[in-house]
């Protein structure tokens, strides 16, 4: 039997934070694969998926020419360069290769199961290690809807995978997965319907928010359903999709050429034999860790979404750097110091950092928030791009940032400025005294903060 310092099972995004360090630590180690190497953000993720942002906005910003002088009498959308130009960026032939020739690494293209707490089998093959990382990330849910058997029906990573864009797409779940496919094939010419059955889209995002969104992705012609709880669907014959929905109007049915079902994720443990470990999960499968990323047996790990501490490729990296933390003693990173943050990348996007309004109205403190509309913020309106708004909240006893929601022009990559100032638990009054470049969205986030209100 091959004995490895350490077995490291799926390579998601924190594999290129560990293994190398393992590796030029002279860690013998057991790199294990059975799907594409890199995981979902490579493959099917954050890479194909903002490719295809960056191409519908430019068919966007084509249609939107004339508003800004720039007259294009005519254009089209050459949808199998989109999808080249897509494949290419996602193309991970060089990070399997670097993984495969790095020194003290063996990669075992298979997929694994545990035989004991030490021992792992992978292929034919029982190989044991000090220590075991799992890292095998999530798969899209698919739900028990009535007739799904029957239909042809897309999940994120089949609809990269299409040759021609629908004629219109019926997405169910109005999420970050559900609502950036709509506005980009919206936005390459489909009719797209989103059918969300919570009463609001983006559920986990506070309702003036939301509310914002919404209204974007619906002057864009996208047909938005809330409170749409799917019933059944049927396909009569190849190319017509049926789903009936119960909604506030009672039972309707919508008609498309195909559906995309968006409504969340799994973690892939199933496969992993756990019980044979004695490694613990929770009722949906996510394996259960401690703020070092250790699971219930000590010597055993688990690291990225298949924790269900975190469902962001960000997220996941910072996993690997709390595991190396542990694993070596050289740092104190933890899961209690880590503070959300996220982007949605719509187009205006959203970046949330910390809590929301309503979690900061449940959480005791003395709360107080300033809010903007992006139509009154000068920079916005020099580029028409006016949708969406700024909040912020803070702790008026410890003066510190709670959190912060932008959604609008830039907010993917602003929100990001809150981080440094949040992990510091600096006063927002010293961030009221910096000095931003003008003419940016960025500029009036300091001069907002004058408008802050009691909750």
């Amino acid at each position: 039997m091959t004995k490895y310092d350490v077995i490291w099972i799926g390579t998601g995004q924190a594999t290129g934070t560990v293994i190398p360090r393992l590796s030029a630590a002279g860690k013998r180690v057991a790199l294990i694969e059975g799907g594409k190497v890199g995981g979902s953000c490579v493959n099917t993720g954050c890479t194909p998926t903002k490719t295809l942002v960056a191409s519908a906005r430019a068919a966007h910003m084509a249609r939107r020419g004339p508003e800004f002088g720039v007259e294009i009498p005519e254009f089209s959308i050459n949808f199998e360069t989109v999808m080249t130009r897509m494949n290419a960026m996602r193309d991970n032939t060089g990070m399997e290769q670097w993984l495969r020739t790095m020194d003290n690494v063996d990669f075992y293209a298979e997929y694994a199961h545990f035989v004991s707490e030490h021992e792992v089998q992978v292929g034919g093959e029982v190989i044991s290690g000090d220590t075991i990382v799992i890292h095998t990330g999530t798969r899209p849910l698919e739900l028990p809807i009535a007739g799904i058997e029957d239909v042809e029906w897309l999940d994120n990573a089949r609809l990269l995978d299409l040759s021609e864009i629908p004629d219109h797409l019926v997405i169910v779940g109005g999420s970050y997965i559900g609502l950036e496919f709509g506005q980009i094939f919206r936005r390459f010419g489909s009719r797209v319907t989103v059918l969300e059955g919570a009463d609001q889209l983006m559920p986990r995002e506070d309702p003036d928010i939301a509310e914002s969104a919404k209204q974007l992705l619906v002057d864009e012609g996208i047909d938005v359903r809330t409170g749409a709880l799917v019933q059944s669907v049927a396909q009569p014959e190849a190319g017509r999709i049926e789903v009936a929905f119960d909604g506030p109007n009672g039972l309707e049915t919508v008609e498309g050429s195909h559906l995309l079902l968006a409504v969340g994720r799994v973690p892939n443990s199933d496969r992993l034999a756990l019980e044979a470990a004695g490694v613990k999960s929770d009722r949906r499968g996510y394996v259960t860790v401690d703020d070092a990323l250790r699971t219930n047996v000590e010597h055993i790990y688990a690291v990225g979404d298949v924790n269900g501490r975190g469902a962001f490729t960000h997220t996941s990296v910072n996993d690997g750097e709390t595991f190396w933390d542990s694993y070596t003693g050289e740092g104190d990173r933890s899961l209690d110091g880590r503070i959300p943050i996220h982007a949605m990348f719509i187009d205006p996007p959203l970046g949330r950092i910390g809590m929301t309004e309503r979690e900061a109205r449940e959480s005791g403190r003395n709360v107080a928030m300033a809010t903007r509309p992006m139509a009154a913020i000068s920079r916005a309106k020099e580029k028409d791009e006016i949708a969406g708004m700024i909040k912020i909240l803070v702790d008026v006893d410890t003066e510190e940032f709670l959190g912060v929601s932008i959604l609008g022009v830039g907010g993917d990559e602003i929100i990001n400025v809150f981080a440094p100032f949040m992990y510091a638990r600096q006063s927002h009054r010293t961030f009221r005294k910096a000095v931003f470049t003008h003419p940016t969205v960025g500029e009036l986030l300091p001069w907002i903060l004058d408008d802050l209100q009691p909750l």
